[in-house]
């Protein structure tokens, strides 16, 4: 007897999708938001049918390292996937990047550029990894002023024209580690041809892009990250051959295998400072709040493609004469991971909103205490739910979630990086507490936490109201007293920051399921925040320095 079963299928990926289009009917003007549904409903159309199946077939497709040509010349090309290439005319057709800078709806625009990237890039093999370092430089540029190279390579990387669209990549991983970059050892030398570049970065990702921002210490410099300057440099010279880089090897990693991320030698490449020779690490700030947003919403879309597979495969996959969609506990289990979905997707939205009014300028001084502690908030709470749930999505297909040929365990081997990606969970909840070290932060984010939960008039709602509010409370004590006691402070920052984030989800939650209920989107969401709140808020317990360290 021969076995046969159904995978999974999916449909349009914007039509498909309530949560978004209740989300963009809540945000976006009527006019804006029916202005820009045929493109979005043109990515998801693409999203689920054409570049998924393409997914699937160029599955065992992966980068490859040429690195002397037939004639013994070091060439060192990199040549991506076929799926690769197609998302990089893709990505300036729909202007994925250039959106954000074409400021068409002001600060509005970065929910559109993230909307549409959210729509398709689940179906692109992770290319999102070269357009958050291309947004994050295209800022970096934008936000220090340098004429001269804002004049040479911001119309690249925001260009909607395939032939003319450059790719970015950021180089600060070194051999010393890749959090504490003040331990940076490239140096920077002056000589008649300008600035050139000696060392080695051990973890650079898209190594095919045309330029890079990367931090090196120019020589006399002091130690520390004050030390360090940073460089603007592209990766060719103009007779095509590398500029002083060599390409050592790419990297054999658990997931993101169809991103070229290589080990670099820099031997004399051209570079030319970007805002002078010190503070490198602060003049990096805008990228990071950028690469960090486009993390957050990354685990969003990573976590919707997984529930988007599992529910489809539900209704075909039939054990004990039923589909598994009928099955209470089934279904059970994927009613919690719906919640947990759409409390992500509102936070990381909620940083896209916030980055969106601070580059528009809109931004009141709450917003910006905001932005500064919801960004690192929102890239480590989702980071943690995206490995939970794309490891939940791959057991409900059993034996079949384990096996490569199906597609499905690369949702958990890449989605296992974003919790990595741009700061680990335990770095990004120490960058929290920076955030709040700035005086009424705290109270800032109170409340706007407070504000959101104000509007629930919805009785169901009330118990999720005050779970937040408890949380909320029990933080702001624990932070009091953690105060006096910095060791203690640090050793509880991962459960405090996750309660914040935990918090603030929970908080959009149930404003958007007020809004939801009120213009006829049905009681989803309200039931999502409900599931939400009895999957815990509250993090924070009484565990002292002296156990975590008996434990370690």
């Amino acid at each position: 007897m021969s076995f046969f079963q159904d995978g999974p299928r999916l449909g349009n990926q914007y039509d498909d999708d309530s949560l978004l289009q209740g989300y963009l009917a809540r945000k976006l003007p009527e006019e804006l938001r029916r202005s820009l549904t045929d493109g979005f409903r043109e990515l998801g159309e693409l999203s689920g049918r054409y570049f998924y199946e393409f997914q699937l077939r160029d599955r065992l497709n992966e980068p490859t390292l040429t690195q002397w040509d037939a004639w013994g010349q070091r060439v060192d090309r990199i040549d991506v996937t076929p799926l690769w290439r197609e998302a990089a005319t893709l990505t300036a057709r729909h202007g994925l990047v250039a959106v954000a800078y074409e400021q068409k709806s002001a600060e509005l625009s970065r929910i559109h550029q993230f909307a549409l990237n959210y729509v398709i890039q689940p179906s692109l093999d992770v290319y999102s990894c070269p357009l958050a370092m291309t947004d994050g430089a295209a800022q970096t540029l934008v936000s220090l002023g340098n004429t001269a190279l804002i004049d040479r390579a911001l119309p690249h990387l925001t260009s909607r024209d395939p032939a003319e669209f450059w790719t970015s990549g950021q180089w600060m991983t070194e051999r010393t580690g890749g959090s504490d970059v003040g331990l940076t050892e490239t140096v920077a030398r002056q000589t008649p041809e300008g600035w050139r570049l000696y060392g080695t970065k051990w973890f650079t990702s898209a190594m095919t892009a045309q330029m890079a921002l990367t931090l090196a210490r120019p020589e006399g410099n002091g130690p520390g990250g004050k030390g360090l300057a940073l460089f603007y440099v592209e990766t060719r010279k103009p007779d095509g051959l590398m500029n002083g880089i060599f390409v050592n090897r790419l990297k054999d990693k658990l997931g993101t295998r169809k991103v070229p991320t290589a080990e670099l030698t820099l031997d004399g490449a051209l570079a030319v400072p970007v805002a002078g020779l010190t503070d490198g690490i602060r003049h990096m700030s805008p990228m990071l709040n950028v690469t960090r947003t486009w993390t957050a919403v990354g685990a969003v879309w990573f976590m919707r493609r997984a529930m988007a597979l599992a529910r489809d495969y539900a209704s075909r996959r039939v054990q004990f004469g039923a589909p598994l969609s009928q099955k209470p506990l089934h279904v059970d289990t994927l009613a919690g991971m719906e919640a947990e979905f759409e409390g992500a997707f509102l936070l990381a939205f909620r940083a896209v909103e916030l980055l969106g009014r601070l580059e528009a300028k809109t931004a009141t001084e709450e917003d910006l205490q905001l932005q500064r502690l919801v960004t690192p908030l929102a890239k480590l709470t989702t980071g943690k739910q995206t490995v939970a749930l794309t490891s939940e999505a791959l057991e409900s297909f059993g034996g079949a979630g384990y096996v490569e040929d199906t597609g499905l365990p690369r949702l958990l081997a890449d989605a296992q990086v974003l919790s990595i990606w741009e700061g680990t969970t335990n770095v990004l909840s120490l960058d929290a507490l920076r955030a709040l070290a700035k005086e009424g932060t705290l109270e800032v984010f109170h409340e706007d936490v407070e504000a959101r939960l104000a509007g629930a008039k919805d009785s169901r709602l009330k118990p999720c109201v005050k779970a937040a509010q408890d949380a909320l409370e029990h933080a702001r004590g624990w932070m009091s007293q953690a105060l006096a006691n910095p060791a203690g402070l640090e050793a509880g920052a991962r459960r405090f920051a996750l309660t914040l984030g935990r918090t603030m989800e929970l908080a959009l939650l149930v404003e958007h399921a007020q809004w939801c209920w009120d213009h006829g989107h049905g009681p989803k969401v309200l039931a999502a925040a409900r599931r939400f709140m009895r999957h815990g808020v509250n993090l924070i317990t009484d565990m002292d320095l002296d156990d975590s360290q008996l434990l370690a």
